[in-house]
This record gives C-alpha cells, structure tokens and sequence, in this order.
C-alpha cells in the first residue's frame, strides 16, 4: 500500500509540478490576485508593493548564498570528501545506502543548513558510485534531512529572538536556546524525525524494474583539472599554502575571541566566517579554494534570479495584509494549549509564498505574540511552531531544493513526489511534537 502511494505522488509531481523559476512566477500571480480578491487592493497598489519589495532582501540573499557557497567549500575539502566517500563504502545494498544517506543529512542539517544541503548532495553522488540504487529517491533522502533545519543549532527563529535587542524584544523578551532549540518538546521532535524519515524513504524503496540508475561514470569528481604547473610567480601565489595558512591563523584567533572569550551566539554572519575559515585551511591553496568556488556558484543560480521574486512575494504578503490574515484566521480558532498546532499549519502556509525563516518570522511574529500573551500561552513553544512550520513545507516548495538539485544534476520534479509523502508524515508528527510532547 505504502509503495502504492508513492509511486502515485512521484507520477502526479512528475507530471504536474514546473520548474521552481516557473513556480515562483505563479506564486507571484496567486499572491496578487489573493491581495485584490481578499485585502481589497486595487492592481496599481499590488504592482507598486511588489516592485517595491524586489530588492528588499539582498542582503539576507547574499547570506544565504554563502552559506550555500561556503557550505559547498567545506564539504568539497578534500578531508571531508574523503570522510563521505569511506563511509559512502559501508553501503552494501540499495536500502543501507537510502537509511545512511538519510542520517547523514538529518545530522547535517541539523548542525547547519546550507552544509546540509551541500553535504546530503555529494554524499547522495558518493553512495551512488557505489551501490546500485533508485538515484532520484536517493537525492531526495538527503533532501529530505532538511526537514531537522529550523530546530537545529542553525534556526534562524529561535536564534533571532534568543539575541539581545531583536525587532521583537520589547514585545516578547529574549528567549534562550534552552527554551527553544534545547528544549524537551523540540528535541523530542527531532528524535521522532531521526526515526521516522529514513524509516519512511527505506519504504519508499522502489522495485528493479522501476528504479531510475545513474551511470556511476557520469558521477566521477574531476581532479585534473586542478593544475599543479608553476611556471609564474603569480602561480607560486596561487598555490602556496603560506597565505592560506596565515589567513587561516587569523581567522581562527578571530573565532576564539568570538566563541570563547565573548562567548557570543551563532548567526548567519559567524556561520559563513567559519565555514569560509574552514575551507580556506583545508583546501590548502587558493588554487583548490577558487576551483571549488567555482563548482559552488553553479548551485546558487536558483537563489540570485529567485529570491529577488520571493521578496516581491513577501512584500504583498505583509504589506497588503494578506500574511496577517491568513495567520490570524488560523490563530482565531487556537486555545492555549492548541496555539502551536495552529500556528504551525499557518506557517506551513505562509512558507509556500515566503520560504525564508527570518522573513517570515517578521510575518508572523506580531500575530503570535499577541496570541500567545491573549491565551497566556507558551511563547517559546509558539516561535518555534513557526520554525516548524516553515520547514515543514520546504517538502512541497522546492526552492530550498535547488542547491541540491545543481550538485546532484537531477529536476525538481524529480525527488519532490517522494518528499510529498515525507510532507504528510512529519506534518502528523510535528503536530503531536507541538501540541503533547
């Protein structure tokens, strides 16, 4: 029956789903008709707001592309390369290589984001030069560790409203980790989906005859390209080990004084600085560093020509009320102790329009608060409802997946009928995470 489900969500998004470009130009049209059909506003009002908000998110864009880019840099070293492909070689059957998979990205993706998504697609191409395996399922295993993100050390809710003086302060405090990434309820969530998503991907397991294989050929790394030939003095540049090895000095000492001796917490900011610290010492020249620079830019072409689109999105969303409507009708049926489920079925909604956690948190956040302090109920609970939810339907929206596609050569329509069925699985068990854990 399971086998049955699955291959009739791979089918339907196969045929049905576009090209994440496509989807989003859809979304735009959805979210201006909704703002004139709705919100009452006239179509020179929707147009002014979108163009209005196009740019409004560059700079959190270019973060997000260096984590991805940095992301990509770090798990491109040749150690942590090396690390993926001996474990790649434990693998011995189809089903082991879809349940390690599926781990290491949860792990990843929990630690951070962006080195989940890069790390999940190198190691998806590693297994899949070992074992013979379904290679659109496998990608969408790794793909499928993403679900972890928002409730791991790298969510952008409960780091915003855990920093001293964020937008919200005055209206909801400052709310530690522990309360948040480190609670009870949060991490019994992430317990329950470290069980769950390889359990469910190793059941979505198709048959020979339905299997898609990849020629492992096509999947081989590219070494020689690298050249090793000094016969410049700018190669001697290019390839010394000593700038690298100085920059890396330095950034080091800078880190200590950040995590040790201020003690000071993640952000996206820090995050990329370690990354890129990181990569920079492990590749061990700048020769190394800019040819995987070079492999890394080719992933984020979805975010620079898309996110621009999102952000036009996102302005509709807020400035035409729409966002607050959709959350408040939501939020309208909740009682205390069902807040957090409502919430998170709302935010789930708004992430399909806005897939940015910061962005929509700044969405939400005023509706949530003054639920929360109207019902008294747990403030820290109903943030990360918020995470949830936006990384809940990151399962259906495949923005999120477009790093990943690039790396591992595959469409969105591809993995995302696989990670439909993800999507009803870890919806049913956020939901009891937030409402009884």
């Amino acid at each position: 029956m399971f086998k049955v489900l699955t291959r009739a969500s791979v089918r339907l998004v196969e045929r049905y789903l576009p090209d994440p470009y496509i989807f989003v130009l859809l979304l735009t049209l959805v979210a201006a008709i909704a703002a004139m059909a709705f919100e009452g506003r006239s179509p020179m009002e929707v147009v002014v707001m979108w163009g209005d908000g196009f740019w409004s998110l560059l700079t959190f864009a270019m973060q997000m592309l260096l984590v991805l880019i940095t992301g990509h840099m770090l798990a491109n070293t040749p150690l942590v390369k090396g690390w993926l492909n001996a474990l790649a070689r434990q693998a011995k059957t189809a089903g082991s290589a879809i349940l390690l998979v599926t781990f290491v990205s949860l792990i990843a993706s929990w630690l951070n984001w962006g080195f989940g998504l890069v790390v999940g697609a190198l190691f998806a191409k590693a297994l899949a030069r070992e074992v013979r395996v379904d290679y659109r399922l496998l990608v969408a295993s790794a793909y499928s560790g993403f679900l972890v993100w928002h409730g791991g050390l790298a969510g952008s809710v409960p780091l915003t409203i855990a920093t001293e003086g964020h937008f919200q302060a005055e209206q909801m405090g400052v709310i530690s980790t522990s309360d948040t990434i480190f609670s009870m309820f949060n991490l019994l969530i992430v317990l329950a989906l470290f069980i769950a998503v390889p359990l469910v991907n190793r059941l979505m397991l198709p048959s020979e005859e339905e299997s898609v294989y990849v020629d492992p050929k096509l999947l081989e790394e590219d070494d020689d390209k690298i050249s090793a030939s000094v016969t410049r003095p700018a190669d001697r540049l290019e390839t010394s080990r000593v700038i690298s090895w100085l920059i890396g000095a330095a950034g080091l000492a800078f880190m200590w004084d950040y995590y040790v001796v201020r003690g000071a917490s993640l952000n996206l900011n820090i995050i990329n600085f370690t990354f890129l610290i990181l990569a920079i010492i492990l590749h061990g020249t700048p020769r190394r560093l800019l040819r995987s620079l070079d492999e890394a830019i080719k992933g984020g072409a979805g975010i620079v020509i898309q996110f621009p689109f999102y952000a036009g999105i996102m302005a509709i969303m807020i400035k035409s009320g729409l966002a607050a409507s959709l959350s408040e009708w939501f939020i309208s049926f909740a009682t205390a102790q069902s807040l957090p489920f409502w919430t998170f079925l709302s935010a789930g909604l708004v992430n399909v329009f806005v897939p940015s956690g910061g962005g929509q948190w700044a969405v939400q956040s005023p509706i949530v608060i003054a639920a929360v302090q109207g019902l008294d109920a747990d403030m820290a609970r109903a943030a990360m409802a918020v995470a949830w939810g936006d990384a809940w339907t990151n399962m259906l929206q495949p923005f999120w997946a477009l790093p990943m596609l690039a790396i591992a050569g595959l469409k969105a329509k591809d993995i995302m009928g696989y990670c439909l069925i993800q999507l009803f699985v870890s919806g049913i068990l956020i939901s009891i995470g937030l409402t009884w854990f």
